[in-house]
């Protein structure tokens, strides 16, 4: 490859990350709420059984871009289905480990921190795809088994918080039977996910781009990262401190009471 063509390729992928960047900010409130549990699910609960709790654990996971971005960057290198399978695991290991255990017992904190230090999880994978360790530490990667193990119980914790915000009932055993099947609805998006992805990267492996790309993808993993950290630390702000971050609520509404005034007075509307 020539110098040109390499310089080429370096200025395209950066003006890719660029326009992803815009991408994620165009769509900030649609990240922000969609790993969320929405009123309309905490009512199919109580209307529902066993099976809405599996549909909604697929559908969290399948929607849960910080679990699949790191789930992805796991996978980003493993190259036998035997590695594939160990890894996802001992991820799957820890996130049931803390899902269960923390949402049967109440165990919680704040859901925005908890997805924040989720959001470096996937910093941390990109970076470590890249060599960061090696190149600006001089040290060797962390064991990948304990690294993926010990986030899979924070990323569990993460599901966690957001369970216990539905009706999951006191009795005990009907408890953790809800409990169970909002996590065997997790196991079955992971899964969907993951075929899609070792499917995908198993295809690109095989093309001359991935190895000139796979350094800018995980740096693409990076910058998701650190998008959905703000994102989180941004709602942080808003649930903790909602009267003073930005402005009052109660200002709020009456911002957009004037506009509605103004919008039936205004005597050029019609005109318009």
């Amino acid at each position: 490859m020539t110098k040109r063509s390499s310089d080429s390729n370096i200025k395209f992928m950066e003006k890719f990350l660029q326009r992803v960047a815009v991408f994620l900010l165009m769509c900030f409130p649609l990240i922000a709420i969609a790993h969320g549990i929405s009123e309309a699910d905490k009512q199919s609960m109580l209307d529902g059984g066993y099976i809405r709790y599996i549909s909604l654990g697929a559908s969290h996971m399948l929607t849960g871009y910080d679990h699949l971005l790191f789930l992805f960057g796991v996978v980003f290198f493993l190259t036998t289905f035997k590695d594939v399978v160990k890894f996802v695991t001992v991820f799957t290991i820890g996130h049931c480990i803390t899902l269960v255990f923390a949402t049967f017992f109440s165990i919680t904190w704040n859901y925005w921190l908890v997805d924040a230090i989720i959001a470096v999880s996937v910093i941390y994978k990109g970076f470590d795809n890249n060599g960061g360790f090696q190149k600006h530490f001089n040290m060797a990667s962390p064991n990948l088994i304990k690294v993926v193990f010990a986030f899979g119980l924070l990323h569990g914790f993460g599901l966690s918080t957001r369970l216990q915000q539905l009706p999951l009932g006191d009795d005990p055993i009907h408890m953790l039977i809800r409990i169970l099947s909002f996590n065997v609805g997790v196991e079955i998006g992971q899964i969907a996910a993951l075929v899609v992805m070792v499917g995908a990267l198993a295809v690109w492996r095989k093309t001359e781009s991935f190895t000139k790309f796979s350094y800018f993808a995980n740096l693409g993993l990076i910058v998701a990262g650190c998008y959905l950290l703000f994102v989180q630390l941004h709602g942080y702000q808003h649930d903790v401190n909602g009267e003073t971050f930005r402005f009052p609520a109660g200002e709020h509404r009456h911002i957009h009471e004037d506009m509605d005034i103004q919008k039936t007075t205004d005597p050029n509307r019609n005109s318009l």
